[in-house]
């Protein structure tokens, strides 16, 4: 699931290319028409799907759509990769302990949104970003893997941002493959925190 530019979804076909993850990428939803995942899939030959956030009235009625989607793509797991709308039970309840999250902070530090805008104006020194499990409560479900990005004295949102994806494409599909091995060994039951 992505609604920006779809680096890490790039990130991750690459590592599955490459033979670093054991894994397919089935369908790719977007929620913005506009969205650069949508062409990034285009180009890799991702199936994607457009499932516009602004045509349903309630999360909830988002979420069944999302399901659905996924349920008819005969989807094993989902990677919440830049999608940037809360979820609901009805997602977290259909993918239980298969629902994992990228979070542009060293969680449980920066929940929500703008997390490196909050990093930048606590003066933190060091900030990063974290994979994690979700459940209900935003950003707090178990932490699967984090990697840490120094904080300089020159930066800006979109530098410390930038130096942040870096580490981004490089976690997620190695905590994606952690995440599959957890999901593998305990039947997918139990692993999300």
């Amino acid at each position: 699931m992505a609604s920006g530019s779809g680096s890490n979804v790039e990130a991750l076909h690459e590592a599955i290319v490459q033979g670093r993850l054991d894994a397919s990428l089935c369908l790719l939803i977007v929620n913005n028409p506009e969205c650069g995942a949508r062409e990034r899939s285009a180009r890799l030959q991702i199936p994607c799907q457009l499932i516009d956030h602004r045509r349903h009235q309630t999360r909830e009625s988002l979420d069944h759509a999302l399901v659905s989607a996924f349920q008819a793509a005969d989807v094993e797991a989902v990677v919440m990769a830049g999608w940037m709308r809360i979820v609901t039970p009805v997602l977290i309840d259909a993918f239980p302990g298969r629902l994992i999250n990228l979070h542009p902070s060293l969680l449980p530090a920066f929940k929500g949104l703008n997390a490196v805008g909050q990093a930048l104006a606590s003066g933190v020194r060091i900030t990063g970003c974290s994979v994690h499990h979700v459940q209900e409560d935003v950003d707090s479900g178990t932490v699967i893997a984090q990697a840490a990005v120094p904080v300089n004295d020159s930066d800006d949102v979109q530098s410390l941002t930038e130096r942040i994806q870096k580490q981004e494409h490089r976690l997620l599909p190695w905590a994606t493959a952690l995440a599959g091995l957890q999901w593998r060994h305990n039947g997918s039951a139990e692993v999300q925190g």
